[in-house]
């Protein structure tokens, strides 16, 4: 009795074991990574869907910011800004309402993109080579140039970046900002800030001679305060002889290509549009400069061929070819 029924108890276990790993199996097939707010991902719909579609499902999108007026900071306890307000009418048009937001550090943005703690980022970003590596651009939102805020009536002269190197300034930069990599290649003495409200307080406590940043994000500041600054006139910045023609996007993840598309093809509209687009935009001080002109293209800018793009543009943007 005994040696009969030992082989039918094996059996049994392994049928056990099998319907135990069929079940799994399907488990993982049906659940997958879930959309917005730190959860996301560009999952295929295998996993659970598109980031674009999850997002819409939830009807919500989390962004990450820096606080840098007047892209994307909060005023009054609200998330405001012209990068805030470019998301809202694109994100609202793809059926996706509420926007939600979490403060980062400028260099840790594209980090926690990537670790989803937000599903995109919305801070007036520079489109550089390096960051186009670890994620991916919408097209440009904006064209920006450089400037500097200074003391009252510019003691040191500043009117562009190697006036800068010439004067042998210490400069304020923002961590991780494009104007830390301009000082770094000319030489010019940094002092790297978290914040534009940081680099500010250095030129006031004359730890810094000058806070190089956007212009309009330094006329933003210098409007928002009563301390003794001025902002000089806006310059595209020149390294080695190359003008660093700059435009700003929104990042998304690598994989979430169908929501940076769908992002694209609305942004596309609106930049066309210069009534649209300043209606949206120029709340905040950009102008019809600040438009993206045609032919400006987030791949182009990824390549890191400025040269090239700097003479091809140059009728546009009023260079020298």
């Amino acid at each position: 009795m005994l040696s009969m029924t030992t082989p039918w108890r094996r059996a049994l276990a392994v049928c056990s074991v099998l319907l135990l790993a069929l079940l799994a199996a399907c488990t993982r097939t049906e659940g997958g990574a879930g959309g917005g707010g730190g959860g996301g991902g560009g999952g295929t719909a295998a996993e659970g869907g598109s980031t674009l579609q999850n997002l819409q499902d939830a009807g919500s999108v989390t962004v990450g910011f820096a606080g840098e007026a007047p892209y994307s900071y909060e005023e009054d306890g609200e998330l405001t800004g012209a990068i805030v307000d470019l998301h809202r009418e694109i994100f609202g048009e793809l059926g996706i309402d509420t926007l939600d937001g979490v403060s980062t550090e400028f260099q840790s943005l594209i980090p926690g993109l990537n670790a989803d703690r937000f599903d995109a980022v919305s801070a007036g970003m520079s489109i550089l080579p390096e960051r186009c590596e670890q994620a991916s651009f919408s097209e440009p939102e904006f064209m920006y140039t450089t400037a500097f805020l200074v003391p009252e009536g510019n003691p040191d002269n500043l009117t562009d970046m190697q006036s800068a190197a010439d004067a042998g300034i210490t400069l304020a930069t923002v961590s991780g900002a494009i104007e830390t990599s301009y000082a770094e290649q000319l030489g010019i003495e940094n002092l790297q800030v978290a914040t534009p409200q940081d680099g500010l307080d250095a030129v006031v406590a004359e730890r810094a001679d000058a806070l190089a940043l956007t212009g309009i994000s330094l006329n933003s500041l210098a409007q928002a305060t009563d301390a003794p600054v001025e902002v000089t006139e806006s310059f595209v910045a020149v390294i080695d002889g190359v003008p660093q023609v700059g435009a700003g996007g929104t990042v998304f993840r690598t994989a979430d290509t169908d929501l940076r598309d769908a992002y694209n093809e609305r942004l596309a509209e609106i930049v066309a549009d210069e009534q649209r687009y300043l209606e949206i935009m120029g709340p905040y001080g950009f102008t019809e400069a600040e438009r993206p002109v045609e032919g400006l293209t987030t791949e182009a800018l990824c390549s890191g061929n400025l040269e090239e793009l700097a003479t091809e543009l140059a009728p546009q943007l009023g260079l020298d070819p």
